[in-house]
């Protein structure tokens, strides 16, 4: 039957679903059966999140987070995902509190890029993601040089985050700004895109593109099941 998976999801719901299909579905094509492993999942409130995060309040994400994850531990969870990139900003807190293993998603993506040989790679997502350090901080540490879009770019980048994926709005207008500034940072020297909040890839696809773009849903789904099956 493999490890139980528990994930911290909710943030937003939309990439909490693409986890949960793809972890299963990927098994089905795998195996031909539907004995996937069994998975937790705790959905937050989304809105507290979002306050806490304008709030400059990282300390209740943490402590919020270290409840959850004491509770999927207690209904059989061997280890755990936080399913979305921003909140990775506290993972070692959550991490360090705690007895459960967490799946780390950028060490994951990090995993990915390497695997393509890349040296120089450009990040999106919410605000937070681009320009509070703990995730370029990262990719820094694997010897990965990072291309952030510039700041009037980082707003719209967020803004539809915010205002549209997270509610499961994708709208054609909104990925050609997308893209845009995608080409922009292809132009500053990106060779590939790290898709670094969840709900892009619902949104940009690989099709769009003529550069690798790294769906980072996908690729922590994908560590999920390899760790549940190991």
């Amino acid at each position: 039957m493999g490890k139980k998976i528990g994930i911290i999801g909710g943030l937003s719901p939309e990439s909490t679903a693409s986890y949960y299909l793809h972890i299963t579905r990927s098994f089905v094509e795998m195996f031909g059966t539907y004995s996937y492993p069994e998975i937790i999942i705790y959905s937050v409130n989304l809105e507290n999140y979002h306050q806490w995060r304008a709030a400059n309040r990282w300390d209740l994400i943490a402590a919020d987070m270290i409840t959850i994850a004491e509770k999927l531990q207690t209904a059989g969870a061997d280890f755990g995902l936080i399913a979305t990139n921003t909140m990775h900003k506290v993972f070692d807190v959550v991490q360090q509190a705690i007895d459960l293993p967490l799946l780390h998603l950028i060490d994951a993506t990090v995993e990915a890029i390497k695997a393509k040989n890349l040296a120089t790679i450009g990040l999106l997502g919410t605000k937070y993601t681009m320009t509070d350090g703990f995730y370029t901080d990262r990719l820094d540490n694997n010897n990965l040089t990072t291309v952030v879009p510039v700041a009037e770019d980082q707003e719209i980048i967020h803004r539809i985050i915010v205002e549209e994926l997270v509610r499961g709005q994708f709208l054609e207008s909104s990925k050609r700004q997308y893209l845009s500034i995608i080409d922009k940072m292809k132009k500053n020297g990106a060779e590939g895109i790290i898709l670094g909040c969840t709900e892009i890839p619902l949104l940009v696809h690989q099709d769009d593109c003529d550069i690798p773009l790294f769906d980072t849903a996908v690729i922590h789904a994908e560590a999920a099941l390899k760790t549940a099956l190991a």
